[in-house]
């Protein structure tokens, strides 16, 4: 059988002007007696408790609709083993309080369906004031874990391990129970608390046109095109100061973008960060310099295929830690890490190696 649990989110976030994801609460509120996940349940017949988190207005839509179709086989291939609860999202960062919650009331696993957007916002309710939230289910043998079921506009981190785009696949992943741990990134600024990623940070042109291309995404992965687009327009390259590893401070003039992968994959497909594996516990830094416009049409298929690294201007390190700071001070080079729009420069991207069990 399952539950379904809409909690309501209890705050609305303000963009005067893009501003950092974020939730408004600490918890969700309690989930009413006959809705949350019964931990007496659980540890009297070993049943798994599963939270499946559901942003229904996800992919224009689609991913609610898709979620209805999904439900009769989720149904018959985890309701005998698994106690199962539905909760859908009701507005940005909510997944995050449910996500919370769950993990506090000792889910087995909460379960992201949609895109990377609400995958992003499950893996930031793994924390809560710079640590990971704690689950206060003392007889639990083990951690919540992270699951996936992509059906969103973009599933680019599930393409980071090989996962096809389909979610009876997803299901039988998650039946298989398999774990295995990953690392996540986390961002801090000079004024914003910590901030996590699963999947790609980035910096300058495509943390641009990613924050244009979540106004579009209505029209599927053609709104990546049009962000890029968009971006392009009055864009001017930048001199960067960088520092690798708590080590010196390097400059780098004339940088298009700078892209810290913890995947491979961002923007619809793009393979940019190649060499990314979030099980090795480092990032893949990549960085763009003195890339023009027509730069990208013609070496368009050497980013999508992962060919690029061989490229003039093009500088692939691995590191644990980078801190990015813009040498102008003009406080206006964008920053985004899974899609979401961070804010601007100055900021430090750290890895947090194995920190996070996830389904696989």
């Amino acid at each position: 059988m399952i539950c379904s649990c809409q909690i309501a989110l209890g705050g609305v976030l303000s963009m005067a002007k893009p501003s950092v994801l974020r939730a408004e609460h600490p918890l969700a509120p309690d989930l009413s007696p006959d809705r949350s996940i019964s931990r007496g349940a659980a540890s009297s017949s070993r049943r798994r408790d599963l939270v499946f988190v559901v942003n229904p207005r996800g992919a224009n839509g689609r991913t609610g609709k898709e979620w209805k179709k999904l439900l009769p086989f989720l149904r018959s291939r985890l309701g005998v083993d698994c106690n199962i609860c539905e909760s859908l999202t009701s507005g940005p960062s909510h997944a995050i309080d449910i996500t919370r919650e769950a993990i506090r009331e000792g889910a087995d696993a909460v379960i992201a369906v949609g895109g990377d957007g609400t995958l992003h916002e499950v893996v930031n309710g793994f924390f809560w004031d710079g640590k990971p939230v704690i689950n206060h289910n003392r007889e639990s043998a083990h951690s919540t874990a992270l699951g996936l079921i992509p059906l969103g506009t973009g599933s680019d981190f599930a393409r980071t391990f090989g996962w096809k785009n389909d979610p009876h696949e997803a299901i039988e992943r998650i039946a298989k129970g398999i774990r295995s741990r990953v690392d996540v990134g986390v961002i801090t600024g000079e004024s914003e608390g910590a901030h996590y990623f699963i999947n790609v940070a980035d910096i300058h042109l495509s943390a641009k046109a990613g924050y244009y291309a979540s106004r579009y995404k209505r029209f599927g992965n053609l709104c990546y095109v049009i962000g890029a687009l968009q971006a392009f327009m009055g864009h001017q390259n930048q001199n960067l100061r960088v520092k690798v590893n708590n080590g010196e401070w390097e400059e780098y003039s004339q940088v298009t973008a700078l892209c810290v992968g913890n995947g491979k994959y961002f923007g619809g497909g793009m393979k940019i960060t190649p060499n990314a594996d979030p099980r090795n516990g480092n990032f893949e830094v990549l960085i763009l310099q003195d890339f023009k416009w027509y730069d990208f049409i013609l070496k368009l298929h050497k980013l999508y295929n992962g060919t690029h690294l061989t490229v003039k201007n093009v500088t692939s390190r691995s590191a644990h830690s980078i801190e990015v700071e813009d040498i102008s001070g003009s406080s206006n080079i964008f920053v985004q890490s899974d899609g979401e729009h961070l804010g601007f420069l100055p900021m430090k991207f750290c890895i947090l190696p194995g920190v996070i069990e996830m389904i696989c």
